[in-house]
């Protein structure tokens, strides 16, 4: 017999980004709880054991107790996604996926009687192998003999964008830290036509970290946590570069700003280069400008084609142009109504337009809607989520409370509650 009002009342949502982790249960609200998806492995020493440090990986905020190991940290540090993908046999990958998830669900597991365990509905890229499906169910029958876990279920990221918009046939575009994935929705991913980018937020901060080396602020670039917040500070979207270059020289004093980080008495003012404010967003929008060449001419890194399992990331394909090739996958007939709804998600589509460089400096929205016109689409609608960080975590909890305990697991259909009772 399922009890639906229990699923309902401890649907509990994970969203395992390349850079962050996103978890919470349904009593959460609108936002979840984020901390960086990544793992300590601790040396086992006398010290560490009079700390009261003695597991064997460390993750959550913990993990800033030991960021001033120095070398050790390559080592030590293990961030387990790549491109949304962790390797078959990387174990360490896997066990701070683990400890993540234990702790998480333990933060939140209610005292006294009656509590057996959560429904969990965890969130993978659209472009996560089977295997990774089978590896983290293994995980969650652990944690469900610990009593953290009743049933499970995984979704794509992007189903999960599509249901906190209430949408049936759409473009997904989710764009993090370390990718992007453009999925066409009808009901379901539709699998075939789904285009990954090898390209995120750390490509802005990459090119964020070379205009502050320009600028004389080279001291600052090797404080990541830094560059972020100078790229999502000061970095602007233009809505077409030539056309914000040639306003930048006519109009240099309209794009200079200082930004001092909170509690701090640093004060960035990049001065004559304030024009190249408009490369930062352009460059994860559209990397192929000639005026990029000379970046990497001096050793800032190319966005590269790489392949991850099966699938192929492109390094230096357009957002625009993803779109549109994605989109072309799909039948004739559904590509009008896939064009009228293009869904952006993730924290790489928040880019501000201050009021003196409206119609220069543009968000996300205007941005490819303006370039899907120009490429011969006929009435694009692009729509930002709203806190588009959040978006895959809240169509955890929708989908979670909306499917009923009855709807089984099925490996055909990848879909459905995985039952740890057994």
């Amino acid at each position: 017999m399922f009890d639906e009002d229990y699923r309902r009342r401890y649907v509990f949502g994970c969203d395992y980004g390349t850079s962050d982790f996103k978890y919470g249960p349904i009593t959460q609200g609108d936002r979840p709880l984020v901390t960086a998806n990544r793992g300590y492995f601790p040396e086992k020493s006398i010290v560490a054991e009079l700390l009261g440090v003695e597991k064997e990986v460390v993750v959550g905020k913990d993990v800033t107790l030991f960021l001033g190991a120095g070398s050790e940290l390559s080592t030590r540090l293990v961030y387990p996604m790549r491109s949304g993908t962790i390797g078959r046999d990387d174990e360490r990958a896997w066990r701070v996926v683990e400890e993540l998830t234990r702790q998480s669900l333990a933060e939140f597991k209610p005292g006294g009687f009656g509590f057996k365990g959560f429904y969990v509905v965890a969130a993978l890229s659209a472009t996560a192998p089977r295997y990774m499906y089978e590896r983290l169910f293994s995980i969650y029958d652990k944690l469900a003999a610990e009593g953290l876990i009743h049933s499970s279920t995984i979704i794509p990221q992007p189903l999960a964008v599509a249901i906190a918009h209430k949408q049936t046939s759409c473009v997904v575009v989710e764009s993090g830290h370390g990718n992007t994935q453009v999925s066409p929705i009808s009901r379901a991913p539709i699998r075939e036509a789904v285009i990954a980018l090898n390209r995120g937020g750390s490509a802005a901060n990459a090119i964020t970290a070379e205009i502050l080396k320009d600028a004389g602020y080279g001291d600052l670039v090797k404080e990541e946590a830094l560059v972020r917040k100078v790229k999502e500070n000061i970095g602007l979207l233009p809505l077409e570069l030539d056309k914000a270059l040639a306003f930048a020289k006519n109009y240099p004093d309209e794009l200079k700003t200082v930004y001092q980080p909170p509690g701090t008495r640093i004060k960035i003012d990049l001065g004559k280069d304030s024009w190249a404010r408009f490369l930062i967003g352009e460059y994860v929008f559209n990397p192929n400008h000639e005026i990029f060449e000379s970046y990497h001419r001096r050793g800032m890194p190319k966005p590269a084609d790489t392949k991850v399992g099966d699938m192929v990331f492109y390094g230096t394909l357009s957002i625009a142009d993803t779109i549109i090739q994605a989109v072309e996958k799909c039948p004739t007939e559904l590509q009008p109504l896939l064009y009228s709804q293009v869904i952006l998600s993730g924290g790489n589509f928040s880019w501000q337009s201050p009021q003196r460089l409206r119609g220069v400096a543009v968000d996300s929205e205007t941005r490819l809607t303006h370039e899907l016109r120009q490429k011969g689409v006929e009435n694009p609608v692009v729509k930002l989520s709203a806190e588009p960080q959040y978006a895959v975590w809240r169509g955890c909890i929708v989908f979670g409370y909306a499917v009923p305990s009855s709807y089984g697991w099925s490996w055909e259909r990848m879909e459905g509650w995985y039952s740890h009772r057994r």
